[in-house]
């Protein structure tokens, strides 16, 4: 069997078995690399090399951290929550409940929007802003689900579509990059702006799912006990912090100038940087804590930086077996010149890499060295290509058991034991999510 078929497997299987995504990584090149006709030696070295690949995403993800621990400490992000959770409490007592429960579901979905791309806090933000407003949900008799859907896509669909926090890290770090390194040799030409265009179709479709989870499958009222909340973050008060007045004007200086930076540059280290940069001026923390500062933000991405890098050393080796081009060439006898079926074939192999790893930022290395050879050899255009390797990498995200954006949704919503993590967050997130992106996915594959 090829090479590459079996590493994908090996670590698609440890990862499902809970095994550490990054053993399972390390594992499979290695399996990759000996069945591919590699000496172990060989395959350390074609997999040592792939790790340095890494090191640029890995340095923005740390910086990315730093930033958003700055942020965080000037009391912004609580702030922000405390007046929505004080707002929604209060219109509770008015008797249209209809139209506080889609100012509260709007207000969700934009929140997770912004810990994306404006304030890129990631899902730090629910264990302050969700569980005080269970109380609020209950009385609305609303649906978790339609909230967990709600996260979801504010944690998922902006990186894909916006060029700015984690989707500068997403669009430009890794799948430009890799679309690159695995496109040159072939000819391939991929230029930063294809990406957002590329991707808008996709993210169509994530919408189209948001609207038929919250307008038709869980619309209906659901009830919930009054339990006492467990596990509730330390260090939240119920009042909002209350930086001075220099500090809240420079986080938003910071922020401005951050995302400003990072449109001009396609960098999220340098516009990181000046962010952190500002945020010391403003007061918020002293220019000597700046270790301290980059610790935590370490501390916070370490393990999709260390994923992020494993995964850049796995596609290395698969890339030095040779047997890509087997498999291109087995996928090509396979298809024949059905370009429909490659597509949908390469788009469910996605889905099955994703959901194992659970990290679509970790799966792009891996599928690119694949699939970009494929892409060419069946005559898809610069832009399906994009659309190809992004949607295939995003698929599983929104519905994989070990995905940030399942786990930090149900951490918020089960303080009180009452939202279940695989039927009440990954089903419906999978169900509304990975569905339609496979069929917008595969229809602006053929089109573009």
């Amino acid at each position: 069997m090829n090479a590459v078929i079996i590493a994908v497997l090996v670590m698609v299987a440890l990862s499902l078995a809970r095994v550490s995504v990054v053993f399972a990584l390390v594992v499979g090149a290695l399996v990759g690399g000996l069945v591919g006709g590699l000496s172990l030696d060989q395959t350390l070295e074609a997999f040592n090399d792939g790790v340095g690949g890494g090191a640029q995403v890995a340095l923005a993800y740390a910086t990315l951290g730093a930033f958003a621990v700055a942020i965080s400490r000037s009391g912004l992000p609580d702030m922000l929550a405390n007046v929505l959770i004080r707002m929604l409490g209060k219109e509770t007592h008015a008797a249209n409940q209809n139209r506080v429960k889609w100012v509260l579901l709007a207000a969700v979905v934009l929140v997770a929007i912004l810990s994306q791309n404006v304030i890129p806090v990631h899902i730090a933000f629910i264990p302050v802003l969700i569980p005080p407003l269970l109380a609020v949900m209950n009385r609305l008799q609303l649906d978790r689900r339609a909230v967990a859907c709600a996260l979801t896509f504010g944690l998922t669909a902006p990186y894909m579509l916006l060029p700015v926090g984690f989707g500068a890290i997403f669009l430009n770090d890794i799948l430009l990059a890799n679309l690159r390194s695995a496109g040159e040799p072939l000819g391939l030409e991929i230029t930063r702006e294809m990406l957002p265009m590329a991707m808008a179709i996709p993210v169509g479709g994530m919408l189209v799912g948001l609207v038929v989870a919250l307008t038709f499958s869980y619309r209906g009222r659901r009830d919930y006990a009054v339990k006492p909340l467990a596990n509730t973050p330390a260090g939240h008060s119920a009042t909002p912090a209350t930086p001075h007045t220099l500090g809240l004007v420079m986080s938003g200086v910071a922020i401005v100038a951050a995302l400003g930076l990072q449109l001009y540059s396609g960098s999220m280290i340098l516009g990181g940087l000046v962010g952190i940069g500002l945020l010391s001026l403003g007061g918020i923390f002293k220019w000597r804590e700046a270790d301290d500062l980059f610790t935590s933000g370490m501390r916070m991405m370490a393990l999709i930086g260390f994923i992020m890098i494993s995964a850049a050393g796995f596609a290395e080796v698969m890339k030095t077996t040779g047997d890509i081009d087997t498999l291109v060439a087995g996928a090509v006898d396979l298809f024949g010149d059905n370009r429909g079926l490659a597509a949908l074939v390469m788009l469910l192999v996605g889905l099955f890499i994703t959901l194992g790893i659970g990290s679509s930022f970790s799966t792009i290395p891996i599928i690119a060295a694949i699939f970009v050879p494929l892409a060419v050899q069946f005559g898809f255009s610069p832009m399906a290509t994009v659309v190809l390797v992004g949607t295939a990498a995003a698929l599983g995200d929104a519905g994989s058991p070990a995905s940030d954006s399942t786990l930090g949704p149900t951490a918020g919503l089960n303080v009180d034991g009452q939202h279940d993590h695989m039927w009440d967050s990954v089903v419906p997130t999978f169900l509304h999510y990975n569905v339609p992106l496979i069929g917008f996915g595969w229809l602006a594959t053929m089109m573009l």
